[in-house]
C-alpha cells in the first residue's frame, strides 16, 4: 500500500486532546497567513477552527509518516519531507519555517 503523500509546504499534525496543540493554535494561524500550511487533526475534524484541518482521525497519514507525538511540524518539498520538529520549541519552528517572531506570547518551549 502506498503511503498518503503529504502536500508541499508546511504540514502540522495536531489533536484537540493535546494541551500543547491547543496552545500553538495562534502560531498555526500565523503560519497559515504567511505560508502554504496544511493541518491534519488526529482526533477532532473541527480542530483547529482556523486554519481548517484535514481529518486524520483514522491516523492513516500519521501512521504512514511515523508521527507519534503532536504537535509535529513538517516541511515538504517536491513531495518529500525535508525537515521535521516535534513539540513546541520556538527556535525550531522558526528555523523550519524561516519565519521569526512566532508565538511571542507563548513560552519558548513546551
Amino acid at each position: 500500500m502506498t503511503a498518503p503523500q503529504l502536500p508541499d509546504g508546511l504540514v502540522a499534525v495536531v489533536k484537540r486532546d493535546c494541551e500543547t496543540c491547543r496552545m500553538v493554535v495562534p502560531v498555526l494561524a500565523q503560519l497559515a497567513a504567511a505560508t502554504d500550511l496544511h493541518v491534519f487533526t488526529q482526533d477532532d475534524p473541527s480542530f483547529p477552527e482556523a486554519p481548517s484541518a484535514t481529518d486524520d482521525t483514522d491516523l492513516a497519514v500519521s501512521w504512514h509518516h511515523e508521527i507519534e507525538t503532536v504537535p509535529t511540524l513538517i516541511r515538504v518539498e517536491d513531495g518529500r519531507e525535508v525537515a521535521r520538529t516535534v513539540g513546541w520549541l520556538r527556535t525550531e519552528w522558526e528555523d523550519l519555517t524561516g519565519i521569526f517572531g512566532l508565538g511571542l506570547d507563548l513560552p519558548p518551549m513546551r
